[in-house]
């Protein structure tokens, strides 16, 4: 357990997602004046905490086990697709959900609301990138 606590490439990864999420959260409360915490594990939105969290542990592995390590390249390839699917399949979807929310709008019907914000713009996942970049620079280790 003691392993787990201390393991550096996790721990970058989850402070570039805690603070991807922080700042969607002091966002939120800046635009609404409205504290919800639920934004903390939400998806979607501005930075992409998916590519902050992957971005971060690859820059980890890769200070730790070197550019030229297979856990880096595997570390590399699992961000560029998590980064992908963030812009492409999960973005069409967030499209889809709203179109199916603005059809249904008005209609008597049991199915509820879908979530929107499933996917990111491609800006938005540079600068989630870009944060886990920082944090996997900076992280102690």
């Amino acid at each position: 357990m003691n392993r787990l606590l201390f393991n550096e490439p996790l721990l970058a990864a989850l402070l570039a997602w805690f603070i991807a999420q922080a700042a969607k959260l002091v966002t939120e409360l800046i635009k609404t004046r409205d504290f919800e915490l639920q934004i903390m594990f939400a998806s979607g939105g501005m930075p992409s905490s998916h590519s902050s969290t992957v971005v971060a542990l690859a820059t980890v592995i890769g200070r730790m086990e070197g550019l030229d390590s297979s856990m880096f390249a595997l570390a590399l390839i699992f961000a560029t697709i998590v980064m992908y699917d963030a812009t492409g399949v999960r973005q069409a979807v967030g499209f889809q959900a709203r179109l199916l929310n603005d059809y249904f709008k008005g209609i008597k019907h049991e199915t509820p609301i879908l979530n929107e914000l499933v996917g990111h713009t491609p800006f938005q996942v540079i600068v989630g990138a870009l944060l886990g970049l920082v944090v996997g620079l900076f992280f102690p280790i």
